[in-house]
C-alpha cells in the first residue's frame, strides 16, 4: 500500500452517545471550546462561511475561516479551509481549499467513533503543500484529543 499526500485520515472513540459528540462538532461556541476559534453568534450552516480569531496560543494571527460544504445530522459535517494558513503576507484565497470531512458512527458500549479526514492537499500550491500536510496530521491528532476531553469532561 502506498502513502498518501493527499488526505489525512484521524479517527477516536469517544466515550459519549452521538448526540452529545454531535453538538460539540456542530454547536460553534462548543467548536470554539475545544477548537481554539472565536466563533460565538454564528452558526454551521451548508453555504454559509464561519470565521473567527484563533485562540491558540502562537496562532492569534490566524483566523478559523471555513465554508460549510455538508451537514448531514449526527452523521457529518463538512466544510472547506486553507490548510495551514500561518504567513499573513500569503493571499490564501487564490489557493484551493481542502476538504475537511467529520463522520460520527456507533462505537460499542455507547460510544462515539469521530473520524475526520482532510483531503485536496494535491491542490495545495508545492511550496507549502508538505508543511501543511505535516502540520495538519499533527494538528488533527491534538485536536481530536481536546474534542474528547471536551465531551468526556464537560
Amino acid at each position: 500500500m502506498q502513502a498518501t499526500t493527499d488526505a489525512i485520515e484521524r479517527s477516536i472513540v469517544i466515550n459519549a452517545p452521538r448526540e452529545r459528540v454531535w453538538r460539540a462538532l456542530t454547536d460553534t461556541t462548543e467548536f470554539g471550546t475545544w477548537f481554539g476559534a472565536k466563533l460565538q453568534g454564528q452558526s454551521f450552516t451548508a453555504g454559509q462561511r464561519v470565521r473567527g480569531p484563533i485562540t491558540s496560543c502562537g496562532h492569534e494571527h490566524i483566523d478559523f475561516d471555513v465554508v460549510v460544504e455538508r451537514i448531514e445530522p449526527q452523521t457529518v459535517l463538512a466544510y472547506r479551509w486553507h490548510p495551514y494558513p500561518v504567513d499573513p503576507s500569503v493571499d490564501y484565497s487564490a489557493e484551493t481549499p481542502t476538504l475537511v470531512t467529520f463522520t460520527l458512527s456507533e462505537a460499542p458500549d455507547g460510544a462515539t467513533r469521530v473520524t475526520v479526514v482532510e483531503s485536496g492537499f494535491e491542490q495545495v500550491p508545492p511550496a507549502r503543500r508538505l508543511e501543511a500536510f505535516r502540520m495538519n496530521d499533527r494538528g488533527w491528532a491534538a485536536q481530536l484529543d481536546c474534542l474528547a476531553r471536551h465531551v468526556e469532561h464537560a
